[in-house]
């Protein structure tokens, strides 16, 4: 390949990568692992949970099991 088709190559992979990040808004966190506060992807998952979801079965069964 020569140097020129090597050019556009990039640019047009360069063009491609800032058209998606614009069309998906930009907001892309690379600062990696958070904790504490910074976390919130654990109270988005607990807002998708269904709220009728099972509790866990009481104590009450296992006692009878016993006698």
């Amino acid at each position: 390949m020569s140097n020129r088709s090597i050019l556009i190559m990039v640019l047009v992979l360069i063009g491609a990568t800032a058209y998606l990040l614009l069309k998906g808004d930009g907001n892309v966190d690379m600062s990696g692992e958070k904790h504490g506060a910074e976390a919130t992807h654990v109270e988005e998952a607990k807002k998708d949970a269904p709220a009728d979801a099972p509790a866990a079965p009481a104590a009450a069964p296992a006692a009878d099991a016993k006698k």
